[in-house]
């Protein structure tokens, strides 16, 4: 359960790094997350102390919002980017054993069918 927590943590905080100014609604359509599920993730993430978020009062749009990092938060980023990477080496590697011990078995079936047919 905590990996599927931090895996939501990791796609919020990297989705607002590369667009600091994107709405909530928006943020989960492009996550495909629900928008409580994002204001959710937000509102624990700003409570963490890693986002601060900054409304443009000057705005013809009253909603538009502006995420910040903390020092805090870019450490979090930095460490979730560290432990996803890791998870998903270890992923690959895995799916290559399955590949190959999968490869072996087609051959050994090929090889069977071969000795059969003669």
């Amino acid at each position: 359960m905590r990996h599927l927590k931090e895996d939501i943590e990791f796609k919020v905080i990297n989705s607002l790094a590369d667009h600091p100014s994107i709405t909530q609604r928006d943020l989960a359509r492009l996550l495909g997350f629900s928008l409580g599920k994002v204001n959710y993730c937000i509102q624990a993430l700003m409570g963490k102390g890693m986002i601060k978020i900054k409304n443009f009062k000057n705005s013809n749009n009253k909603s538009s919002y502006q995420y910040f990092f903390t020092p805090k938060g870019i450490e979090q980023k930095s460490r979730l980017t560290i432990e996803f990477l890791k998870i998903k080496i270890n992923e690959h590697e895995n799916l290559v054993k399955e590949i190959k011990a999968l490869e072996k078995m087609c051959n050994d079936l090929s090889m069977h069918n071969e000795v059969e047919k003669k």
